[in-house]
This record gives structure tokens, sequence and C-alpha cells, in this order.
């Protein structure tokens, strides 16, 4: 082996040390939360979607998620409901 060849085993060497010396980065298996969204926000934005002329679909989604009025609805589901309003063109 010439000197080149030495050197190059050496580095290489080196540098697998340090990957097997490294500790990888903890892969988180929870997804990355959401925002909460309170009732205000939630009201704010079908408030919104509602004077575009969506009142009825509104009533519809509200109806999806077991309730007639918005404060009737689990907070759980108002990122759910968000979404569903978001789509309504």
């Amino acid at each position: 082996m010439d000197e080149f060849q030495k050197e190059l085993l050496n580095v290489l060497n080196r540098i697998a040390n340090s990957l097997q010396a490294s500790e990888p980065a903890p892969v988180s298996s929870t997804p990355p939360e959401q925002p909460k969204l309170s009732l205000e926000e939630v009201r704010a934005i079908l408030a919104e979607k509602s004077r575009a002329g969506f009142t009825a679909q509104i009533q519809q989604l509200l109806e999806k998620y077991g309730a007639n009025r918005l404060s009737k609805i689990d907070p759980v589901h108002y990122q759910a409901l968000i979404k569903d309003v978001e789509v309504l063109k």
C-alpha cells in the first residue's frame, strides 16, 4: 500500500469513527400539534363565510358535527370544521 492509500484509509476511518460516535437526531412519532382554535376565532371564520353566501352549507356542517349552533360543538372538532369550511367556494 502506498502513502496515498494509507492516508485515504486513515481519513475514511476517522470519518467512520465520527459517524459512529455521533448520536442520531431523535425521531418524534407524534405529529406536530395544531394550534388550538378558540370559539371566537371559529365564529369569525364562519361569519365571514356566511356573509359570502354559504349560510346553508355552514348550517349543514354544524349538524355534521352534532349541533345546531357553534357553541354546542365540542372544541376538539374546531380544526376539522374549519377545514370543511375552507373548501366552500
